[in-house]
């Protein structure tokens, strides 16, 4: 399972890097890489659930909302990269699994979900936060019924797949819940701030109204895509740099200890049976504690601190090298891209 699901996850990156061309322009580059150290910093905040299980954002859906379904899966696959060769976060043999489930799967049913709620409902921010909060509720459960399809193709532990699909999705649904609500409140406050952020608003401006004595004339769409006077890029990108920084180095700390969704299942069905030492379980900041460091709240702290820059420098690192490719290819999508 974890070799098919690396070759289909290595596909998925591809196909991303090549489609994201498209959608890294002038202000989605930039903020791609504030996504990806903004995801990082929230999957360090688990939040109660219930029984003693625990859940934290997978960021599919949102980076979707933000910055595009093909950059989205990048966000979170340098998030998962950061995660597993810096802080030993799940393991360097299921890179595969996790790209596949918390990066592709829920970035393309995220938004597919955004997309109909936005074209069939009415136009307006209201029907856009609402799209935001169901997008990211129905890619968890999603995610969850795909780690059931590959425990059934290549699951080695004894256990009914019924009771797995149950398991993992009764849980998944109360942290979809919880996603949707941090995605609805992240998307909210990026479109009160500047609207012209969030690539999943394009197009989606309210009709501008013409009254005149003979009634009310339909003139075109207000320009969602020009930012508000007086609000530049940069501020944007600094707060919410500060943001990711607070929620990492500051808020994680009373963050939930009980195990996720899946380490609970796995725990209580017995699939935690065959799980072996991290490969980078000696690294520095392992554990997502800083070695050597004896002040718990210090040591966790400074290495989220660390991962909210490490993730910043790798995912701006990729998405300068994309953007780069699209300006020397005159922003042209080679042939045969989706």
């Amino acid at each position: 399972m974890s070799v098919g699901a690396g070759v289909f996850a290595a596909a998925g990156v591809a196909v991303c890097l090549r489609g994201a061309r498209r959608e890294l322009d002038d202000r989605t580059a930039p903020m791609a890489g504030l996504v990806a150290a903004f995801v990082f910093a929230a999957q360090m905040l688990n939040f109660p659930v219930a029984a003693g299980t625990s859940g934290h954002l997978l960021g599919g859906a949102l980076a979707a909302i933000l910055v595009g379904p093909y950059t989205a899966v990048l966000c979170v696959a340098v998030v998962l990269l950061v995660q597993g060769f810096f802080f030993a976060d799940g393991g360097l043999t299921a890179l595969g699994v996790n790209i596949t489930l918390m990066a592709i799967v829920t970035s393309v049913v995220g938004w597919a979900v955004f997309r109909l709620v936005t074209r069939t409902g009415p136009r307006g921010r209201g029907t856009l936060v609402a799209a935001s909060f169901l997008a990211a509720l129905v890619s968890v459960p999603a995610a969850a019924l795909v780690f059931t399809v590959l425990f059934w193709l290549g699951g080695t532990a004894p256990i009914d797949l019924g009771t797995v699909a149950a398991a993992m999705g009764g849980v998944h649904v109360l942290i979809g819940l919880g996603e949707g609500l941090i995605t609805a409140l992240t998307v909210s406050s990026v479109l009160a701030v500047r609207p012209d952020l969030v690539y999943g608003a394009r197009g989606t401006a309210a009709p501008l109204v013409l009254r005149t004595a003979e009634g009310e004339v339909e003139v075109g769409g207000r320009p969602a895509e020009a930012p508000p006077a007086g609000i530049g890029l940069r501020p944007v990108l600094a707060g919410g740099v500060i943001v990711a920084v607070l929620l990492a180095g500051v808020v994680s700390f009373y963050a939930s200890s009980a195990p996720d969704g899946l380490e609970k299942v796995a725990s209580d069905k017995g699939l935690s049976a065959q799980e072996k030492p991290h490969a980078a379980e000696d690294a520095p900041l392992a554990g997502y504690s800083v070695k050597g460091l004896s002040d718990q709240r210090l040591s966790g702290g400074l290495a989220g601190v660390a991962g909210v820059a490490l993730t910043v420098a790798a995912g701006g690192g990729v998405f300068y090298a994309v953007r780069r490719r699209r300006r020397l290819t005159g922003g042209v999508t080679p042939a045969g891209a989706p």
